[in-house]
């Protein structure tokens, strides 16, 4: 040990290499808390953004039924019920057909929606 570590020991002080670490320790407390203090302000302001984006999409949902109110019709909610009532009813054989052709359609519809991506992607490629 260094003779002025000691001295400083014998004089009831912290030897200059504790006290270097000690503002050290003390630097960092500083810096964390004013990390977490920057980290507490960024997490309430997101959670306003998150809480307005929230009221907007349930406005959003409010007004979209509304508007489609008129289409859902008593007429309709009977075409559902009874579609659901032939599909709890059908065979399995029966269900596995119709849900074979549901799937059919859906990738008839992408390949659709491919080809036409495809030709729009090489109509921009040429210009």
């Amino acid at each position: 040990m260094k003779k002025s570590a000691k001295k400083a020991i014998k004089n009831n002080k912290k030897p200059i290499i504790i006290g270097a670490i000690g503002a050290g320790v003390v630097a960092l407390v500083a810096g964390l808390g004013k990390a977490f203090s920057n980290m507490k302000k960024s997490a309430k302001a997101q959670h306003e953004v998150d809480k307005a984006e929230f009221e907007a999409a349930k406005a959003e949902a409010k007004a979209s039924f509304e508007e489609n109110r008129a289409h859902n019709t008593y007429a309709k909610a009977k075409a559902g019920a009874k579609q659901s009532w032939d599909d709890a009813h059908m065979s399995p054989v029966e269900r596995e057909a119709k849900m074979q052709a549901e799937r059919d359609e859906k990738c008839a519809a992408a390949k659709e929606k491919t080809k036409a991506a495809n030709a729009r992607y090489e109509a921009a490629k040429k210009n």
